[in-house]
């Protein structure tokens, strides 16, 4: 069964960071692009990084740029997303979503494949 298991999330003070994981069972990530999502209380799901199937291409939410790198390793089957300089409007829960057709994209409505999420709570 394709499964995506999220983990990482936790407590940090802003201007901290955060390594999210994003493991896949069941199949293999080679064939898939991946993002990562967050979604706040009471607002939608927004995209903030996605990454193509081999790596060789990524791209950032605006909100991201600069602070987040997304990273894959395939042989780990495992996605990463590097959160430095975290913000209180950061805090959300994160997702990570994978789609085997198409292009990497930060749309959430593009992904057929979800985790459950891991909590980001930045906070002092």
């Amino acid at each position: 069964q394709l499964q995506l298991v999220e983990s990482g999330g936790g407590l940090v003070q802003p201007g901290g960071s955060l390594r999210l994981s994003c493991a896949a069972s069941g199949f293999t990530l080679d064939y898939y692009a991946i993002g990562w999502f967050r979604q706040a209380p009471g607002k939608e799901r927004e995209g903030v990084s996605c990454i193509s199937r081999y790596g060789g291409r990524t791209n950032y939410a605006d909100s991201a740029k600069g602070r987040f790198t997304i990273s894959r390793d395939n042989a780990k089957n495992t996605v990463y997303l590097q959160m430095n300089s975290l913000k209180p409007e950061d805090t959300a829960v994160y997702y990570c979503a994978a789609r085997s057709y198409g292009l990497e994209s930060l749309h959430p409505h593009e992904y057929g494949y979800w985790g459950q999420g891991t909590q980001v709570t930045v906070s002092s």
